[in-house]
């Protein structure tokens, strides 16, 4: 057996659970759901398929003290923070790396952050699968999540047939995120699967689909591998290579190209509690479907979502199918259906230079 690797990523701003989530503390490091921030979640869940040692996070500079707090027996040095934000496809190449450099014949995993997985036991059994799978051959692996609904927020995986044991599918194409009909369309086909951003492939097969779909960013990665053979620490190499890379995802780069792409169906219940509202989903409601966390007082309202830190009560009357969210320094309050619209609220607070909100 290849040694067995885990890189997540836990780069995110978070930005549609403001104001709980910040620049320094976004979602990832914030116990959304559960009494653990997700981040640490994450690496308990892959206790037992990869040691500890084996695990790297890649972050950026405002969250990587956090990150070490968040997880405490991870040696400081597997936490890496990039200088700057390239999408999934350097992180990737940046992950490929780093795990080369202990190993180059390893098979490594990529994780998010902040996902929400209930029994893990049966997460680690289908992260096993993953892991033989890619083991086995040269393929590109993924875990497909079954769709309850015709999503329109996560993008797809279509499958073309299974192999003889059917534990390990041929993926046929990945496809972005699509409107509602098609979204009801994929739903009713049954050979569609959401994509939940969760890889596994050994370090020669990855740099393969690179040098073949991705030439651009497989030499940025060439050149980041040669600082550190050359003694360069990994803070220069980075500061000096990783600017420069192309700023593209790792499905357009790769996954939507190559042939060689299996998956892997999950069979644990997962969500990425994208915003407030798929918090709800997670906690139990009153009888008139409010949920709530902290000092809350409500009267006569019905469908709402309300957490309060600290000891700040918050009390509302006859209000329906609100998210109210108060922190100490300030207070959001949002109709349901509009919680996409949070993300803006965040970018006028930057326009208005009222950092203080942000970080």
């Amino acid at each position: 057996m290849k040694d067995r690797f885990l890189v997540i990523m836990a780069g995110g701003r978070g930005e549609r659970f403001w104001p709980q989530s910040r620049l320094r503390r976004p979602k990832h490091l914030l116990p959304i759901v559960g009494k653990k921030p997700m981040l640490t979640q994450t690496v308990e869940r892959a206790d037992g398929v990869v040691p500890l040692n084996n695990i790297f996070i890649i972050t950026n500079r405002e969250q990587r003290d956090a990150v070490i707090e968040a997880v405490p027996g991870l040696p400081a040095e597997n936490v890496v923070a990039e200088p700057v934000g390239r999408d999934t496809a350097a992180a990737v190449g940046l992950a490929s790396t780093l795990v080369k450099m202990r190993n180059p014949d390893a098979v490594f995993g990529l994780l998010p952050a902040d996902h929400v997985i209930h029994g893990e036991k049966e997460f680690r059994k289908i992260l096993g699968k993953a892991f033989d799978a890619a083991e086995k051959d040269s393929v590109l692996v993924t875990i497909g999540i079954e769709p309850t609904a015709p999503a329109t927020g996560y993008g797809y995986i279509q499958l073309a047939e299974s192999d003889a044991d059917e534990t390990v599918f041929r993926v046929k194409r990945f496809v972005e995120k699509p409107d509602l009909e098609t979204a009801k369309s994929y739903l009713e086909s049954g050979d569609y699967f959401w994509n939940a951003g969760m890889f596994i492939w050994q370090v020669k097969a990855i740099e393969q689909a690179f040098a073949d779909h991705a030439p651009e960013i497989c030499s940025g990665i060439s050149e980041i591998e040669s600082g550190l053979v050359a003694g360069k620490s990994l803070n220069a190499v980075l500061e000096e290579v990783y600017p420069k890379i192309q700023r593209i995802s790792i499905d357009y780069a790769v996954m939507e190209k190559a042939a060689n792409v299996v998956m892997v169906k999950a069979t644990f219940d997962w969500d990425d509690v994208g915003s407030w509202p798929a918090v709800a989903r997670h906690f139990p409601a009153d009888q008139a479907g409010n949920v709530t966390r902290g000092d809350v007082l409500l009267e006569g309202g019905t469908g709402n979502i309300v957490v309060s830190e600290g000891e700040h009560l918050i009390a509302a009357v006859g209000v329906d199918d609100l998210i109210i969210i108060h922190t100490k320094d300030a207070t959001l309050i949002c109709r349901k259906d509009q919680a996409e619209e949070i993300k803006k609220v965040v970018t006028k607070i930057g326009d208005e230079k009222k950092w203080q909100h942000l970080l």
